[in-house]
């Protein structure tokens, strides 16, 4: 388990996204979905950074039945601002997702993970092709380049090249990185999903529902931080093979 000796500052990047913010409503309102699961040595620092990102933001951060000092951190977050916390048995990344949308008030709603592997100085970008009214999803890349990448694990790379071309030979399109943890919502695309999945499930879920539904996707390139197991990643081969079985079972299920 990572320390937060061990947590990679993330670089100051925000001042190149605030004139996107500048440039969209200044009534537009976000809501950030962060669930989280042991992270204690990340989460305090992510959260600080949910919070500069330059919109009017709602936080809901799903405790997922932590063992470690997360929960502490949490309640002491929760004390001195305003966001909520919600807390459950530990049931995964999907369950954690579905018990916050009955809260979600933002417009555009932001997957956020508690890891520290996405940065949110990228949500400005994320945001702007929802906000002018051009797309309904947005996936954040990190196969597609241009931002700084952590060398990570290439079974990893492999398996998710790999998951990203099954969709797009089932469902029709040209997503470069379906597993992405940073995925972007109209509030009402989200609610209109009816999703299941209780686990890393949930990504393929997401994309084979908003393909089906022909929603407007959009992908932006992103920053990446991957985890080394040792530093806490918690995805295995066992997501792989679940994220193949839930593409095919939803390709033929209406």
């Amino acid at each position: 388990m990572a320390t937060p000796a061990d947590v990679v500052a993330f670089p100051v990047r925000f001042e190149r996204d605030l004139e996107i913010a500048r440039s969209l409503s200044p009534a537009l309102r976000l809501t950030f979905i962060v669930p989280v699961y042991n992270e204690e040595a990340t989460v305090a620092q992510v959260l600080e950074r949910v919070d500069a990102v330059p919109f009017q933001k709602q936080i809901i951060v799903v405790d997922d039945g932590s063992t470690d000092g997360t929960p502490a951190l949490l309640e002491e977050w929760r004390t001195r601002t305003a966001g909520v916390v919600l807390r459950q048995p530990n049931r995964g990344k999907g369950a954690a997702i579905r018990a916050a949308v009955p809260y979600v008030d933002g417009e555009i709603v932001v997957i956020q993970d508690a890891d520290g592997e996405y940065d949110p100085a990228d949500v400005p970008r994320l945001v702007e092709p929802i906000a002018r009214g051009a797309a309904d999803v947005v996936f954040g890349s990190r196969l597609s380049g241009g931002q700084p990448q952590r060398a990570y694990l290439f079974w990893h790379l492999v398996g998710n090249r790999f998951l990203s071309l099954l969709t797009n030979v089932l469902y029709n399109t040209t997503l470069t990185d379906m597993e992405t943890g940073y995925k972007v919502f109209r509030a009402d695309v989200l609610r209109s999903l009816d999703l299941r999945e209780d686990r890393f499930g949930i990504e393929p879920e997401i994309t084979a529902k908003i393909c089906k539904k022909r929603c407007r996707i959009y992908e932006l390139p992103i920053a990446y931080y991957g985890r080394s197991y040792a530093e806490g990643k918690k995805i295995t081969w066992r997501d792989g093979v679940r994220a193949v079985g839930v593409l095919l079972t939803l390709r033929v299920r209406d």
